[in-house]
């Protein structure tokens, strides 16, 4: 009740009430109930009654058991012989797959051994002779194993004995990302075929489609889970087969499910495995009778190159499915739509974002309705209701006919009326409330009750993180115990240089994109590409090094003339710097109590192992391999050797930056990394005299414009000693670190 005065105080009660609906109405969506879901898939069945799919190619044909092959051939089911007669015709016409809309899960009993079992008043001599001939099945067998054959099964509600026959093959499904399963339909129980067909086949993919609550086909299962194991629909199965592929792939984030498809082609589908096929009218044209097939009248160009699918239209079979465009279409000819479909590029799409589209446009409208609807006249009002209704509808069909997304129109248009009827309706009741107050207490005055301000509560933070490839950038101040003896009486004078060297370092960070994550005294600990994305963070986090030691110089400049006005002793800063790039868990990191915004990995502490190394090499920067590679087309970079850091088994090639893109391709730069890949390449090779010669060739190309004395006073020392006692058989040029 005191909730409902302030509010009403603050913001009015009208707008109070359209607050409070607004968040019922979105927590409603989330929760997403049957009405609500039944008018939106109500409204996708519009659009496409209004705007199917047309036909503008057929990759798929469809053999159809229909009613004149019933007449040609005899009742349903026919001998396996006549089947695999069809199937040989089909493999002759150059089809490229072939499906089954049906099932196989028992013998034919019109084999010649079972009906020499079974029919009466046979001689001895008849029975023998037919118990001699051969199986039908094994005829049936035969002939899917020459032909690329994908056979049907379906998933049964209760588990069956025989579900997990380990004689049956399976087909591949790779999983990229989570574990697809949870998200899948599941099935305690298989329908299959018998094992000697599934294991003859080239492929075997599930036909279940299940049903949506009004009986309408509209969204189609991929893959689904068997007894505890993925496996492919029939499509899916019939394009692995068509393409080559050993298996299915299907990608997975914490969202749901991504998309399933081989690898020449991947289907976006919803979060469940689902894709929505855009379907067109029932079209005769696909169908051919397989009466027609095994008589050799169908014309060759319906079967050459196509995709198969075997099924039936035959009234008596009853394989009748509704879709948003037909009340009847044969069950095979769905499946032969999402083939279509996905070989034509036009599935719909119900994206993952789309629901919070819908959510994110009813809450702008309808916080614009609020805020201005007690504002507006009611002509005005009506008006721009009118449009941003006309304005919503059309942009939801201008989706679905240009980009075949299905994003809904009726929620927001909905949730909005809603809101606007409680906020007149509210509006209502308050004028006569306040008259009936009027009439009958005319003349008294009712102060309200005093209310105490309710404090915000804070915000609930949760420790946790995620993985991004970052580059992460650790630097020190080389000799700083030394450094800061000289201010031994000066502590002040100490604080105020660190604030003078931190300033700039932190400003040439962030100007390049950077996060700093922490100082640590005279160090920094930096990170790129979180919490906001960089895509270019290798080059930036490089560049970022180099502004830095840019103002280390100016810094020293500045210093030293202070230094020699003042009449005081001068030592210069040196920094070294370390950064490398790769996989890192970023976010809140520490205890309930504490925590800041941090990175973990071991990227980060290959970037600390590779920044000590500044010293031992003697330049000012270092960079790791994975660095390396992202900005080797744009800086000028110099291989400094392989080493295997302290706590680390693999080695890492390391490189440091030798300035800024304009040295790119200069006479000097190009003079000195070819002499310096010469000398590596001789150190390697264990010629360790040529390489001690090639170290002074290099530290001739440096001396021109790079300060690099201190590095080939390394190499020169390491030649000297491998000379004169050369390393074990095995060495591969890499140096193992002995410090941190």
């Amino acid at each position: 009740m005191r909730l409902w005065l302030v509010a009403r105080r603050l913001i009015g009660s009208s707008r109070f009430v359209g607050l409070v609906l607004l968040v019922a109405l979105t927590g409603l969506r989330f929760v997403d109930p049957l009405p609500l879901e039944a008018l939106r898939l109500r409204v996708f069945d519009f659009y496409q009654v209004m705007q199917p799919r047309v036909i503008t190619s057929r990759p798929v044909t469809i053999v159809d058991i229909d009613e004149t092959s019933l007449k040609q051939l005899g009742q349903w089911p026919w001998p396996r012989t006549v089947i695999a007669d069809l199937v040989t015709r089909l493999a002759s016409m150059g089809a490229v797959a072939i499906g089954f809309d049906v099932f196989f899960p028992e013998p034919d009993r019109m084999s010649p051994a079972l009906a020499a079992a079974t029919f009466r008043d046979l001689d001895d001599e008849t029975r023998k002779k037919l118990a001699a001939l051969p199986d039908n099945d094994a005829i049936f067998a035969q002939a899917i194993h020459r032909a690329r054959v994908v056979l049907a099964r379906t998933g049964l509600p209760t588990a069956s004995a025989d579900t997990a026959d380990d004689d049956l093959v399976q087909t591949g499904v790779a999983a990229l990302g989570e574990d697809p399963s949870p998200f899948l339909f599941h099935f305690p129980g298989l329908l299959h075929n018998l094992p000697l067909f599934e294991n003859a086949a080239s492929g075997r993919g599930l036909v279940t489609i299940p049903p949506e609550r009004d009986g309408i086909v509209r969204r189609v299962q991929l893959a689904m889970v068997v007894d505890d194991a993925a496996a492919p629909s029939l499509t899916i199965e019939m394009l692995r087969v068509a393409t080559g592929a050993d298996s299915i792939m299907i990608t997975t984030d914490a969202g749901g499910i991504r998309s399933i498809g081989v690898p020449k082609l991947k289907l976006p589908t919803d979060g469940k495995g689902q894709v929505w096929p855009h379907f067109a009218r029932h079209d005769p044209d696909k169908f051919v009778s397989a009466s027609a097939v095994l008589d050799g009248t169908v014309a060759a160009n319906l079967i050459a190159g196509k995709l198969v699918l075997i099924g039936t239209s035959a009234l008596g079979l009853l394989d009748n499915k509704t879709t948003p465009v037909e009340a009847a279409m044969p069950g095979v000819e769905v499946h032969a739509q999402i083939l279509e479909s996905a070989l034509n590029g036009s599935l719909l799409s119900y994206p993952l974002w789309a629901p919070l589209v819908e959510i994110l446009a009813a809450a702008l409208i309808s916080l614009a309705l609020i805020v201005w609807a007690p504002r507006l006249g009611a002509e005005t009002l009506f008006l721009a209701g009118a449009i941003v209704a006309a304005f919503i509808v059309a942009a939801s069909w201008y989706a679905y006919a240009e980009h075949r997304l299905m994003l809904d129109a009726t929620y927001p248009l909905g949730s909005t009326f809603t809101i606007f009827l409680a906020m007149v309706a509210t509006n209502y009741i308050n004028e006569q409330n306040a008259k009936r107050k009027i009439r009958s207490a005319f003349g008294q005055y009712l102060s309200p009750d005093l209310v105490q301000q309710l404090a915000n509560s804070p915000e609930k933070l949760v420790l946790g993180g995620e993985e991004r490839r970052m580059s992460i950038m650790f630097s020190d101040v080389r000799g700083f115990t030394a450094l800061a003896e000289t201010y031994k009486h000066d502590p002040q004078g100490l604080t105020k240089l660190m604030n003078r060297f931190l300033t700039p370092l932190t400003n040439a960070i962030l100007a390049r994109k950077g996060t700093i994550d922490k100082y640590m005294g005279d160090a920094i600990m930096a990170f790129w590409n979180a919490p906001l994305d960089d895509a270019n963070h290798e080059v930036n986090a490089c560049l970022a090094a180099i502004d830095m030691l840019a103002c280390i110089e100016r810094l020293n400049t500045q210093r030293k003339s202070e230094a020699d006005h003042g009449g005081h002793s001068y030592m210069p800063i040196k920094i070294g710097i370390g950064i490398n790039s790769g996989v890192c868990v970023v976010g809140n990191m520490g205890s309930d109590l504490r925590f800041d915004y941090s990175v973990l990995g071991d990227s980060v502490n290959l970037a600390s192992r590779i920044e000590s190394q500044c010293k031992d090499y003697a330049v000012s920067n270092i960079i790791g391999a994975a660095t390396a590679g992202a900005a080797a087309n744009v800086l000028p970079l110099l291989e400094l050797d392989r080493i295997r850091v302290k706590g680390k088994r693999e080695p890492e090639a390391i490189y440091t930056v030798l300035g800024g893109p304009d040295l790119n391709h200069k006479p000097e730069t190009s003079a000195l990394l070819a002499a310096h890949a010469r000398m590596l390449q001789l150190y390697r090779s264990k010629e360790f005299g040529a390489a001690a010669e090639a170290v002074e060739g290099a530290r001739l190309a440096a001396s021109a414009r790079f300060d690099l004395d201190g590095l080939y006073d390394v190499f020169a020392r390491r030649c000297r000693d491998y000379a004169a006692e050369p390393p074990h058989e095995g060495w591969d040029g890499t140096h193992t670190a002995t410090s941190k």
